[in-house]
């Protein structure tokens, strides 16, 4: 079949700041909760940091010829709070944000649209040491240090998203401790995703003062089926889908939270002052949806004996990171967005596969990593062809990075990079994929 994507559509990659970098301790950068987690013997595999990461700091213009050299019209990067203010809240560090202006002058003259991320996990630790993300403050911090970038930036740049994955931000940092800061409490993981959420619509009417910016916040979207259909299973698919899914979409509309989890985790909702809700659910122009597979949700007391159902299991070869290869669950996605939520436009902010493939003769044949993301683009237009608005697509990643408490042991780019002289190799899915961005199309 042949794929064709509207004109217009947007082919982009996507970074972090602290998975790409690197110069951790240049030019007045200060000290981020990520270099003070990947430094604690345990925390990271193989004891790896984002010190060096991928250099870009120092090789952003040459990415960004890799990026022309890819017929991508877009880039989206985070921007790092340290670098731009090293205490969290407080002075401004130039040198941080004259970096991120010459990159996006970078961008523009090679005709790739920047949308840069205001937040993607490098909190600054001073705010760390002052309560973090459970401090109302931090919010008011980062209010400040937003305002900073977008009286920097603001000229040129009309694309924005506030904040990277906030179910992440609370969940794996807050609640199973596997990412920075590395707490474990599911009553601080909620203060902490209000927190985060208030901040996105603090930031949005920050936006709203220039009518040219397109502002969208970016979530980590799955869909949870249940094992089977004995009513144990969909209740617990149901409440995984409150606490993972629903807990985000429903602020941001209008919602509030769902009560099934404040009840079951027993949350106080002190945290949530009067005027937040209102707040979290500023309008927003577009959302974003970093999907990389489904999961399948279960009653663990269950046996199967007493499912006496269909089983539903994972199918195929799972990529390196162990997920399912599962792209008709991108499609539900972004039809829930549009059925259940209504929104008028989303851009598939991440989708991407880890495959370890070294190179050969110069080569690298990652197959695999094509395949996933072909399968992926034509739900992407089976979507598009439905109605669906999805205006644009970036792959995760550009290039292989710091894969956070994984460190450098799982590959996501579509350009290979060896981390101990810190060059480039495009990856045959990264020229497969320049075809289709040249082409707004495929042939699958």
């Amino acid at each position: 079949m042949e794929y064709r994507f509207p004109e217009g559509f947007v082919w982009g990659s996507a970074t972090a700041s602290y998975q790409v970098e690197g110069a951790v301790g240049e030019d007045g950068r200060g000290q981020s909760i990520w270099d003070t987690f990947s430094h604690t013997p345990g925390k990271v595999l193989n004891g790896d940091t984002g010190d060096i990461a991928c250099d870009h700091y120092h090789r952003w213009q040459d990415d960004i010829e890799l990026m022309k050299s890819l017929n991508l019209n877009a880039y989206r990067f985070s921007i790092a709070w340290p670098r731009i203010v090293p205490d969290g809240d407080g002075e401004i560090n130039q040198a941080g944000l004259d970096w991120y202006s010459d990159l996006v002058d970078g961008l523009i003259a090679a005709s790739i649209e920047p949308y840069p991320t205001l937040y993607h996990w490098d909190l600054p630790q001073a705010m760390q040491d002052k309560g973090g993300w459970r401090s109302r403050s931090t919010v008011d911090a980062f209010e400040r240090y937003a305002e900073a970038v977008i009286s920097k930036l603001g000229d040129r740049v009309t694309n924005w998203w506030t904040i990277n994955e906030p179910w992440v931000i609370s969940v794996n940092g807050h609640e199973s401790g596997e990412h920075a800061p590395g707490h474990a409490d599911p009553i601080e993981a909620l203060d902490v995703s209000h927190h985060v959420m208030l901040a996105h619509g603090r930031v949005v009417n920050l936006l709203r003062r220039d009518p040219r910016n397109r502002v969208g916040i970016v979530l980590d979207q799955t869909v949870y089926h249940p094992r089977s259909q004995h009513p144990a299973d969909l209740a617990a698919a149901a409440y995984e889908d409150a606490k993972r899914i629903r807990w985000y979409l429903d602020p941001l509309t209008g919602r509030g939270y769902p009560r099934e989890v404040i009840d079951t985790i027993g949350w106080g909702e002190a945290v949530v002052l009067p005027g937040d809700l209102e707040t979290i659910a500023e309008p927003i122009d577009c959302i974003g949806v970093n999907f990389y597979c489904r999961q399948i949700a279960e009653a663990t007391e269950l046996s199967d004996e007493v499912r006496r159902g269909p089983i539903v299991e994972m199918h195929g070869t799972p990529t390196e990171m162990g997920w399912e290869v599962s792209p008709e669950a991108l499609y539900e996605v972004l039809d829930r967005l549009r059925s259940e939520y209504g929104f008028e436009s989303m851009f598939v902010t991440e989708n991407g596969a880890s495959y370890t493939v070294p190179p050969v003769d110069g080569e690298i044949h990652d197959e695999n990593r094509r395949h996933y993301i072909e399968l992926h683009l034509e739900q992407v237009a089976r979507a598009i062809a439905d109605g669906i608005p999805v205006d644009g697509y970036f792959v995760w990643s550009l290039i292989d990075n710091f894969e956070w408490a994984h460190g450098y042991s799982q590959r996501f780019g579509i350009v290979h990079v060896d981390f101990d002289d810190q060059t480039r190799l495009v990856k045959d899915s990264g020229t497969w994929f320049a075809t289709v961005a040249a082409a707004n199309g495929f042939v699958a």
